[in-house]
């Protein structure tokens, strides 16, 4: 099972100097995968369902993609995930295909819908449509990294005779990942991911949600092509060895940890995230860490 880590773009990592020390840490110590968080506006004053306080910090994803990019070689770059119906589909296709070529086929494309009305209201994008718009894009996005002539025909975006060069490096294109633990974000994830990504999600949680995967996939056709559907988990803390192993048993194909919620939520503490990285690492016999 491969481990990443969530949370390279936010609370204490939100400057160069700590986001630059996260990613040679978490590379140098084994981790698979960096991954970043994401909301483009925070609702002020905060009020539920939002997540966390106006003043915390998220730093762009695509930026945090591209510099981490820069300071590693090896470690895999997530986007954990991208709020797909807030973005352009075709400028987001450009930013990514960007941050794959120049991480050299390190991206993992995660995608999801959020569930924050007053984000989409600020966006002028209408909340009811964020399910549709999702489905939509992940398919232009699609034909924009695979097709000679890209050409596409949707509800909410249609183009054709252009070209957007350069096209990512991975083949057919990154992997797609799709985040959410509603019916629809799971059915989503059986017709159009590579893999599924569920957050916050302990063990029973996470059992819960596969069985569900399950019996979507007997409803839902998933194109051949892509292959078995990867399972990716945030679990609510820190995980030992034999924790990792049970998740590992239920079918989980990676797990993205971070010390707590409060490392998105408060303005964290970078040193307490590294020490956390470098327990994880000993912990789970990462890299040099063995």
């Amino acid at each position: 099972m491969e481990i990443g880590y969530f949370g390279a773009n936010v609370g204490a990592f939100d400057d160069a100097d700590a986001i630059g020390r996260l990613a040679t840490t978490a590379e140098g110590l084994g981790f698979e995968s960096l991954w970043t968080g994401e909301h483009l506006v925070l609702v002020d004053p905060q009020k539920a369902p939002s997540p966390v306080a106006p003043h915390a910090p998220f730093v762009d994803t695509i930026a945090t993609l591209a510099f981490l990019a820069a300071k590693t070689t090896r470690i895999k770059l997530g986007s954990g995930i991208i709020l797909l119906p807030q973005r352009h589909p075709i400028v987001l296709a450009k930013e990514l295909a960007g941050v794959d070529v120049l991480s050299k086929g390190r991206l993992l494309f995660g995608v999801g819908v959020g569930y924050v009305e007053g984000e989409y209201d600020a966006l002028g994008i209408p909340f009811r449509e964020r399910g549709a718009r999702a489905t939509e894009y992940i398919e232009a996005i699609r034909v924009l990294w695979t097709q000679e002539r890209p050409s596409f025909a949707g509800r909410f975006t249609s183009f054709s005779g252009i070209q957007s060069r350069p096209l990512p490096i991975q083949k057919p294109h990154p992997p797609i990942v799709v985040g959410g633990m509603s019916p629809s974000a799971l059915r989503r994830a059986v017709a159009q991911g590579n893999g599924w990504y569920g957050f916050f999600q302990g063990l029973e949680a996470t059992e819960a949600m596969l069985r569900s995967l399950a019996e979507i996939a007997k409803q839902v056709e998933r194109p051949a092509e892509l292959g078995r559907l990867e399972i990716s988990i945030t679990p609510p803390g820190p995980v030992d060895a034999d924790t990792a192993r049970r998740f590992e048993d239920l079918g989980v194909d990676r797990l993205i940890v971070m010390r707590g919620f409060q490392d998105m939520a408060g303005p964290g503490d970078a040193d307490a995230a590294i020490r956390f990285l470098e327990t994880t690492a000993r912990q789970l016999s990462l890299g040099r860490a063995a």
